[in-house]
């Protein structure tokens, strides 16, 4: 039975304080002492520029989930953090007014995309990102005390933490089944309460100790080092200014029934050395063989060729959305190709200016 959670019983008030908790390294998959069982997450980046104050943050909660690991790289100290139940209803929140931001998940480096943080993100009202951030994903398996590991037959997380521990739990634990949770701290905090229906949760450092917890198992992964990207959400308005080393997020549907739609689409941004860091389908809910492709552009769309991009997928393509321009968490330059700069996009367009003018000449580029 899929596990349900009370986003407002968390350990903590609605208003805390920003920081993070420390970090251990223990051994993958090592039973757990109860001198080691305070391991917690960090930023694998440098945290982005806090934000002014004060502000209501809504993120995936309860308190004690990765998502309040990456909220904290950017809350200031009077932040208020409202814990959602799920993404789509984080993002909801600054929609409706409840809430001045959004954290949410968007990205695994195991499993991919998240499903649920696209798909609101695409459809309803307009939102933008504005930041992303990285949390390093450090696995618990966490009991209330007393359980043993024979005792262990049903363990409860989200579905993201369960496909990147799969392999451990089999190996560990055959036999094992997954109880869904809305989220690893959700889980935590249900075991805690004596009325989960698992026996078991795969959580971070955090929620073992907030939930008064025993860790039986610590750096719990079938892949050791996964990092989850994190983004901040907030209504459309001014963008971010652009640094240089800038991501561009935008879904975009495709014709239905036309040959070569796709390859029109990537054409828009290989012919203007526009690079992507991340493409992926999504259905687009209109029945089967209907899909978006949710889209990362290397670049800031103040840059010439990332707007020549965009005009070229808005003439071709039948729904095109942006979803906001921002600063790389990891701060790689964006490097524009030879003949793909601002200037030479200027250039050119001032050479067709003056043919319009009456001003014939070779049109010889400068290398």
């Amino acid at each position: 039975m899929p596990a349900q959670t009370n986003a407002d019983a968390a350990p903590q008030a609605g208003r805390s304080q920003a920081g993070s908790p420390s970090d251990a390294a223990p051994q993958a998959g090592a039973p757990c002492t109860a001198a080691s069982s305070q391991a917690g997450v960090a930023s694998t980046a440098a945290s982005p520029q806090a934000l002014g104050a004060p502000l209501r943050i809504a993120f995936l909660g309860p308190f004690g989930t990765f998502t309040e690991q990456a909220v904290r790289q950017v809350a200031s100290p009077d932040a208020e953090l409202l814990p959602m139940t799920s993404a789509p209803q984080a993002l909801a929140a600054v929609r409706n007014g409840q809430a001045d931001r959004a954290v949410v998940p968007i990205e695994n480096s195991i499993e991919g995309g998240v499903n649920a943080t696209l798909d609101a993100l695409a459809h309803g009202q307009p939102l933008v990102i504005v930041g992303e951030m990285h949390v390093s994903v450090v696995f618990q398996l966490a009991v209330r005390p007393g359980t043993t590991p024979e005792q262990v037959r049903r363990i409860g997380t989200h579905p993201h933490a369960w496909a990147q521990c799969r392999g451990w739990v089999e190996s560990t634990f055959p036999g094992a089944v997954h109880v869904p949770a809305t989220s690893t701290a959700a889980a935590a905090q249900l075991l805690s309460q004596g009325e989960a229906g698992f026996d078991a949760a795969l959580c971070n450092a955090v929620s073992v100790s907030s939930y008064g917890l025993q860790a039986l198992y610590q750096d719990v992964a079938d892949n050791p080092g996964a990092v989850t990207r994190f983004v901040l959400v907030s209504r459309p308005g001014s963008l971010p200014a652009p640094t240089g080393a800038d991501k561009t997020t935008i879904q975009v549907a495709l014709p239905v029934n036309e040959s070569g739609a796709l390859l029109t689409m990537l054409e828009q941004f290989a012919v203007r050395g526009v690079d992507l860091s991340r493409i992926e389908s999504r259905p687009s809910g209109d029945g089967l063989g209907n899909y978006e492709f949710s889209i990362d552009i290397v670049g800031h769309v103040s840059e010439e060729r990332v707007q020549a991009a965009l005009v070229g997928l808005h003439r071709h393509s039948p729904w095109v959305r942006f979803m906001g321009s921002y600063p790389r968490i990891d701060g790689v330059a964006n490097v524009p190709a030879v003949g793909t700069s601002d200037e030479a996009f200027r250039s050119a367009r001032n050479w067709v200016e003056g043919l319009l003018a009456g001003r014939a000449d070779i049109g010889r580029r400068e290398i």
